[in-house]
């Protein structure tokens, strides 16, 4: 079997999966890894290039005979990254700038929707020189909670729950005035709030096919109970328990397909991995959000349990040609528990020494998200997510238990983790 040299831009603990699923691939020839962390290094090159200067990337393609670049983070995809390589034919896993609206645009991604009649929240978006516009409506309305959000990228930090006016006042003026996130409220979008529970479901799409990879559940709040300020991800489990195999066909004909079929009609045909964020209502499942990515902590719950080759997949993907490709899950369990620096999601310290990475079981997976090396090779703390800690079972309460196993074994000062990850996957399994 020939190889090929594959290159994954991205150095999360999303893309340390990607990177680990990735070179379990026999087609893989060197693995470059752009920038990676110090937890990847033994699966490929790490290498430092500009990955937002796209001719930058290119040269490093072209020099090192790079057959396939897969695109971890959303940012690079939504600066039209894998237009600019296949542009110059250059094989990319990821679709393209229009096509990445749906998650760079959430005002983009509702239109989509409402025009194709994709079950969502009903919503009203406000340019911003209509924030006094958005202001009366804050005012004038009785129907609470709302649920305000910055329309572009704000690193999972610009979605707002307004119990009340007072609140609603209070995000309106941070999403105009934080210098954080400024920048994506260039739009805002009002939605009215949904009740249920949350579930992620991931597909696989070439443009016209899609299907479906996984499904799980995410903890965003920072605190136990979902309580506290939204984060990147607090832990992950997979499969998800709230929904079962006729619920995601259905989900597959009622809402991935259909946005498959009327991107591919506005004429953005979408490749890569679709991310769905679902709210089970009592009405059925809604869309919360699009991502064009994988999700993080997700991917390293879904990866895990791929049987099928990887790069087979993304290369259908990339060269329309899903149809070929059968792809297959194990049946495990899969639980990620995230160990994140005290403080976050606001203000935290780095260079925290990390210790008992080494001590861990063979069978467990530990992922780097916010890591450094000092110059004596010692692993410290570099991000407000520092560690994934992944364990597999044959059921979710195994999993579960493995994980905090695991994560007992771990230690840098201030290290907070929640101690509630799959509760709800539990309490209705029972096992």
């Amino acid at each position: 079997m020939s190889t090929m040299n594959v290159l994954l831009i991205g150095g999360g603990g999303r893309e340390h999966a990607l990177a680990w699923a990735v070179k379990k691939s026999p087609q893989i020839g060197t693995l470059f890894l752009a920038p990676g962390n110090p937890g990847m290094k033994n699966l490929g090159e790490l290498v430092s290039i500009d990955t937002s200067n796209h001719e930058e990337v290119l040269e490093f393609i072209e020099e090192n005979n790079v057959e396939l670049t897969i695109v971890g983070p959303e940012k690079p995809l939504v600066e039209g990254l894998v237009d600019y390589l296949e542009d110059h034919d250059k094989k990319a896993f990821g679709p393209s700038e229009a096509a990445a609206q749906l998650e760079g645009s959430k005002s983009f991604a509702k239109e989509i929707m409402k025009k194709y009649d994709i079950p969502t929240a009903g919503f009203r978006s406000y340019e911003r020189e209509e924030w006094s516009e958005a202001q009366k409506f804050v005012e004038s309305t009785n129907v609470f909670p709302l649920v305000l959000k910055a329309d572009g990228l704000a690193a999972g930090k610009g979605v707002f729950v307004c119990k009340n006016r007072d609140e609603a006042q209070k995000a309106l003026e941070y999403l105009q005035n934080d210098p954080a996130l400024s920048a994506a409220s260039y739009r805002l979008v009002i939605e009215e709030f949904m009740e249920g529970e949350e579930v992620s479901v991931f597909a696989i799409c070439d443009g016209e096919e899609s299907k479906i990879l996984a499904w799980a559940q995410d903890h965003k709040r920072i605190g136990e109970g979902d309580t506290g300020l939204n984060t990147g991800g607090m832990g992950a489990y997979s499969p998800a328990p709230i929904l079962d195999a006729d619920g995601v066909r259905n989900i597959h004909q009622t809402i991935i397909q259909p946005v498959i079929d009327g991107m591919a009609s506005e004429g953005i045909p979408y490749k890569g991995v679709l991310y769905c964020g679902l709210m089970m209502t009592s009405e059925g499942p809604k869309v919360v959000e699009f991502n064009c990515r994988f999700g993080d902590p997700e991917c390293q719950v879904m990866l895990p349990a791929l049987k099928t080759d990887i790069i087979d997949v993304m290369v259908a993907a990339a060269n329309g040609k899903l149809g070929h490709i059968n792809i297959e899950v194990s049946s495990d369990y899969y639980t990620c528990i995230v160990l994140a620096s005290e403080g976050y999601p606001g203000a935290y310290e780095k260079g925290k020494k990390i210790t008992g990475t080494s001590d861990l079981p063979e069978d467990i997976l530990l992922f780097h998200c916010g890591t450094t090396e000092n110059e004596s090779g010692e692993l410290l703390t570099n991000g407000g997510r520092v560690l994934n800690v992944v364990a597999g079972g044959k059921t979710l309460r195994g999993s579960v238990e493995k994980a905090y196993q695991a994560v007992d074994k771990i230690h840098f000062d201030g290290m907070y983790f929640r101690r509630d990850i799959a509760k709800k996957g539990l309490t209705k399994t029972g096992a």
